[in-house]
């Protein structure tokens, strides 16, 4: 495995057992099977209690029967899984950062000990309702309303580009409490087999198609009180979980850049043409050599991350930096490495293509790359492009 800088010989020895896990499932149970998935577009769902066997889903949190392991043994295990598909590490990383994270955060015990301990194991699957059909890149300007009637809510919106939703038992839905002042943004903890709740799958799609992704739609819905998350209000609380989900797709994509990596390097090395391996070519090896320096950048932020992670003094800014920088290394080196395969490498059999199909939304998804660009700049200039 590409580690140019020797990076993984400072993990610890937990770390070093979480990778190593996290590379024998994938290849086990990932890579013999992905490219089909890719090409029926389906996700290998048999597999989400073995992922919560081993501990994939939100491992930082103590208790809960969780592992409570540290910000960079998360990281170590979200590459991993990326270097089977984005999917796989979409779903680890949905479940974890995105659901299991503000109920931890946010919620009360009651709904900390319900709902937990059955989404670490895989028993039950989650989802996250911000991204709206009109609301993208501004979720600010939401138009899910949420109004108090006696002890319950009734909610009506729709969210869009939901990944898990349509195999989904809970979604935390943010939407505007219109019955208090100001219509503040609040978390609803939202089973989706209640009536009025709709979750379509969405069809076609031409990138993460090893991912389950859909819409939710809320016509009516009645939520109980004590499942609105009490511990938060207003933005902070689904933006909050987007930092940790971001801080994760870092180092995910380092995995998928890697893993294209040492495809086109073994191709390179076993395909001869002209008299022997096309690897002892000056352009083949500049490109690899290109590659190899990209990734390790890539490397070096995501660790530098997770220093600062685990001392509490990490910004949003600096997740977006890495999640800018990470994804567009990813998105260039799995098309340099899918040029290096020529014909061969627009199948499935390898992966780099279809790393480099994946890397398109995630290129777009947790805030777009021009999104990051103009976060960086407002904190780089002390002047916001945009409110």
């Amino acid at each position: 495995m590409l580690d140019y800088l020797g990076l993984e010989a400072d993990l610890t020895t937990e770390e070093r057992m979480i990778r190593d896990e996290a590379r024998r499932f994938v290849d086990e149970e990932i890579r013999p099977d992905i490219g089909d998935h890719f090409e029926a577009g389906t996700f290998p769902t048999e597999l989400i209690p073995e992922m919560g066997e081993l501990g994939f889903y939100a491992p930082t949190i103590d208790g809960y029967g969780l592992p409570g392991v540290g910000d960079r043994a998360y990281g170590v295990l979200m590459q991993e899984l990326e270097a089977g598909d984005s999917g796989l590490r979409s779903m680890a990383s949905v479940q974890g950062a995105l659901v299991m994270h503000p109920i931890h955060a946010f919620g009360s015990e009651e709904q900390k000990e319900r709902w937990l301990p059955a989404l670490g194991t895989g028993e039950a699957v989650g989802c996250f309702g911000l991204t709206e059909p009109e609301h993208g890149s501004n979720p600010s300007g939401m138009q899910t309303r949420a109004e108090k009637d006696g002890d319950e809510y009734v909610l009506n919106g729709s969210k869009t580009w939901i990944t898990n939703s349509p195999i989904a038992d809970v979604a935390v839905v943010w939407g505007r409490d219109t019955s208090a002042e100001e219509s503040p943004v609040r978390g609803f903890l939202v089973e989706t087999d209640r009536d009025g709740v709709t979750t379509n799958e969405i069809h076609d799609k031409l990138s993460m198609r090893a991912s389950v992704t859909g819409d939710i739609g809320l016509d009516d819905v009645r939520v109980p009180e004590e499942d609105v998350l009490p511990g938060v209000e207003g933005m902070k609380g689904p933006l909050s979980c987007l930092t940790q989900a971001r801080y994760g797709i870092s180092w995910g994509v380092v995995g998928a850049a890697r893993d294209a990596f040492e495809t086109a390097l073994e191709y390179a090395k076993g395909r001869d043409q002209f008299g022997g391996p096309i690897a002892r070519f000056q352009m083949q090896q500049d490109k690899l050599a290109e590659m190899a320096t990209k990734i390790t950048n890539g490397q070096l932020m995501a660790y530098r991350l997770a220093e600062l992670k685990e001392r509490g003094e990490l910004r949003n800014q600096q997740v977006s930096m890495a999640k800018r920088h990470n994804v567009r290394m990813a998105r260039e080196v799995s098309r340099t490495a899918r040029e290096m395969l020529g014909g061969n490498g627009i199948t499935t059999d390898y992966s780099p293509m279809r790393h480099l199909a994946n890397m398109e939304t995630v290129y777009t998804y947790e805030g777009t790359h021009d999104i990051h660009t103009l976060v960086l700049g407002a904190d780089l200039t002390g002047i916001p492009a945009f409110e």
